[in-house]
Order: structure tokens, then C-alpha cells, then sequence
């Protein structure tokens, strides 16, 4: 892996985008200080200050676009989990891919993709991390967040938290790439627990309300005998 460290930024995504051409696979760009964070669906990723980290990873598996790209968030959202694991916390996936504590958000996964010419140029997967907030700070942010120092109740290396992520994300990337969502499923299942419940997802602007059946080999979510792929559960 290549790591390039940026004192300040607007964007680690959108840097990555416009460079996508010079980064090398496997880049890790990252910052401690990130301006315009974005979220899925637009949403804005609020800066809690400089002991948080946002990074963006640069892969490039293909100059096409392959199905098993689409669940490479999930395949992140694992990995992170497992490294709060490892930290002594207890996180939860929100699927498809925010990692909570105790219902609270405190990171969050935003994966884009950079055709030109009909060829797959990158994928970038953006990571925003809390490791060191004050709680005063939380009232920026319209819901429920926290920091992994709060949780712990003490400050964070957030340069041996990056590392360990990082190391952890490409210990079974190839094997991931190769398999697909279906290599991660039982891991997957071991951080949701929505399976049998009743839920509503916001799917493409519309609210689907029912039990959740079971997490498709795929990725999928199966809520009232239909698949879903994408959708914000709220």
C-alpha cells in the first residue's frame, strides 16, 4: 500500500477522483482536517476535529465493472467492525454498511466509482472515522453519533487505528474479489441484528416496511419476499 497524508482537504473522495489517473492501486489518501465530507445519498460527513481520521482507498481489480464491486462497502463495513472488535467495543453493522455502537454512528462509508470511456478507471472507498470528539461537539451533527475515545474513555492512536484497518482491509481483499459477498456472509451476519425483525428501509424515495427474511448470498436484504440491494434503514 502507498499512504499519502494531506494536512487539509476538502474531500478525500473527490482528491482521489481527480487524480485517479496518478494514484496507484491500493493508495490510502487521508486527513485529519476534511471540509466538504459527504456521506451516502448527499449527506454531509461532519468534521469533529483533527484526531479523527477520513481516508479514501484506491483500488483498481479491473477496467470493468464486475457485480462483486457492488458489495465491496459491505466488505468494509466488516473489516471496521472487526477492528472495534479488537478495540473492546461492541459494534452493530446498519446495513448495508454504517458501523454503530450502542445504536450510535461512528463511522460511516462511501464508495464511488470513476469510468472513462467505458472503462473502469478506480473504485474509491471512503471511510469516515470518530476516534476523539467531545460529546459538546455531537450537537453539529442530526443524529444519534459517537467517538470510539468516549466509548473507551480514553484517547486514540488514530495512526495505529488507521494501520490496523488498513492491514485488515487487505488481508482478504484478493480472496474477497475472487469469492464474493458469500466469503464474508457468516462474518457479516455475526454484526446485524435485524434478521426477523420488522424494519422500513428507504429504497429510491420509497418506504418499504416488513420482516427482514435474510441476507441473500449476494447481499441482498429480503424484506416481504423481495430483494433489496440498496436502501437506508430508518
Amino acid at each position: 500500500m502507498k499512504y499519502k497524508y494531506l494536512d487539509e482537504i476538502n474531500s478525500t473522495n473527490s482528491y482521489c477522483k481527480t487524480n485517479i489517473d496518478v494514484l496507484a492501486d491500493k493508495s490510502v489518501v487521508y486527513t485529519s482536517k476534511q471540509s466538504g465530507g459527504r456521506g451516502r445519498f448527499n449527506r454531509v460527513w461532519i468534521d469533529l476535529g483533527s484526531e479523527n481520521i477520513f481516508l479514501s482507498i484506491v483500488l483498481k481489480p479491473s477496467e470493468s465493472l464486475l457485480p462483486v464491486f457492488s458489495n465491496l462497502t459491505q466488505y468494509t463495513a466488516l473489516k471496521l467492525a472487526e477492528v472495534f472488535s479488537d478495540w473492546g467495543v461492541s459494534p452493530n453493522i446498519k446495513w448495508p454498511n454504517d458501523i454503530l455502537i450502542s445504536g450510535k454512528k461512528i463511522s460511516g462509508i462511501l464508495a464511488e466509482t470513476v469510468l472513462k470511456e467505458n472503462k473502469l478507471k478506480g473504485i474509491i472507498i471512503g471511510v469516515g472515522l470518530n476516534l476523539n470528539a467531545n460529546e459538546k461537539d455531537f450537537v453539529q451533527v442530526d443524529k444519534l453519533v459517537t467517538a470510539l475515545n468516549i466509548e473507551l474513555a480514553h484517547k486514540i492512536d488514530k495512526e495505529k487505528f488507521l494501520k490496523q484497518f488498513i492491514e485488515k482491509f487487505f488481508e482478504g481483499y484478493e480472496n474477497f474479489l475472487n469469492e464474493g459477498f458469500i466469503s464474508i456472509k457468516n462474518e457479516y451476519e455475526k454484526y446485524i441484528d435485524f434478521i426477523g425483525k420488522d424494519i422500513t428501509i428507504n429504497n429510491l424515495n420509497e418506504k418499504v416496511s416488513g420482516i427482514v427474511e435474510k441476507i441473500t448470498n449476494d447481499g441482498a436484504i429480503v424484506i416481504n419476499g423481495e430483494k433489496f440491494f440498496t436502501g437506508d434503514i430508518i
